[in-house]
């Protein structure tokens, strides 16, 4: 897998986990749940420094190496958690402002300053550090209909190569499954993203404003999921959706086709008879969670930790929403 959580030099994975291991057995497990400067020690994310360099490029004429800087653009860079060393992370604008990880832990402290029970849950870095991530569980649950039950998470994901702004996304999440659900009705809400330029950090005080957004992504959710919840499915109609969400090609190969069987064979296993499913067996509900646990645990890949970095960096995301628009009545 191209993008894979960081390992340094000294064999140790940035990432960490409050009491429960993560997916792929790697980085930190507490054995408490942790505050801001805690996780950012623990996933060592912490005091990495990030800044921004001039950037120069370098001719070689007449066997003579001679600078030429690039007055336009900036070059961002970081300390080595485990070697000190001074380490690239990507080129941006002159306009770009840094954010330090430790700035993504506070904005999350900031939208829930006024919840109690939060705590921070998961953190790492991905992509040689050139993107972070934070998660926090809320204290209270979503409760479909009084029958499943969702846990619910605020995810703030930066980066520090100039690909992605600083952003928040609130998410539930499923217990038995542990893994982010990036469902997001009609695909407007559910998220709130902070710009990398000169006023991000005031926009960082006012990030309280953002929480508004949050609950109003729950309430929608939780909505559309109790009506799933009570809607019919038919295996037929399951079926169609399987193949809506991963569509055949009519010059698809025989391996391919297999394939596909063997999915559907999967599928039609948990909408039928997986534990994880008994409570809301037979409906739109249930074809949605049976989608979501064969993305997260029982897609092919060469090991969990390829399948895990699969449902955080791949199109696992875009495949739940688009089951979860099928889905939705």
């Amino acid at each position: 897998m191209p993008h894979e959580l960081e390992t340094f030099a000294d064999g140790t994975t940035a990432f960490a986990s409050a009491r429960v291991s993560a997916w792929h057995q790697l980085g930190t497990v507490t054995q408490d749940t942790m505050k801001a400067e805690e996780i950012m020690a623990a996933a060592r994310l912490g005091d990495w420094g990030v800044r921004t360099i001039r950037t120069v490029g370098i001719d070689l004429i007449d066997g003579v190496e001679v600078q030429v800087p690039a007055d336009d653009k900036r070059m961002t860079v970081r300390r080595n958690p485990a070697t000190g060393a001074t380490e690239y992370l990507g080129i941006v604008g002159t306009d770009y402002t840094v954010v330090q990880n430790e700035q993504c832990a506070e904005m999350l402290d900031r939208l829930v300053d006024q919840v109690g029970g939060a705590h921070f849950e998961t953190a790492g870095s991905l992509r040689g550090g050139k993107s972070v991530f934070v998660t926090m569980k809320l204290p209270d649950a979503m409760h479909i209909a009084g029958v499943d039950r969702l846990d619910l998470y605020l995810i703030g994901t930066t980066s520090h190569d100039g690909t992605a702004a600083l952003r928040v996304d609130a998410s539930p999440i499923r217990v038995v499954c542990a893994n982010t659900q990036r469902a997001a009705f009609q695909h407007t809400v559910g998220h709130y993203t902070f710009r990398h330029t000169s006023n991000v950090t005031s926009q960082i005080s006012q990030a309280r404003e953002a929480i508004g957004l949050m609950w109003t992504y729950m309430d929608t959710f939780e909505k559309a999921a109790e009506r799933m919840l009570q809607a019919e499915l038919t295996m037929r109609e399951f079926e169609q959706i399987v193949g809506q969400v991963w569509p055949l090609k009519d010059n698809a190969s025989e391996q391919t086709r297999k394939n596909a069987k063997q999915r559907l064979g999967t599928l039609k296993y948990l909408i039928r008879e997986a534990d994880t499913q008994k409570a809301i067996t037979g409906s739109r509900w249930a074809g949605y969670q049976a989608i979501t646990e064969y993305l997260d645990h029982y897609q092919p890949a060469k090991n969990d930790t390829a399948r895990a970095n699969r449902v955080v960096t791949g199109n696992v995301g875009d495949l739940k929403i688009t089951a979860f628009d099928l889905l939705t009545v």
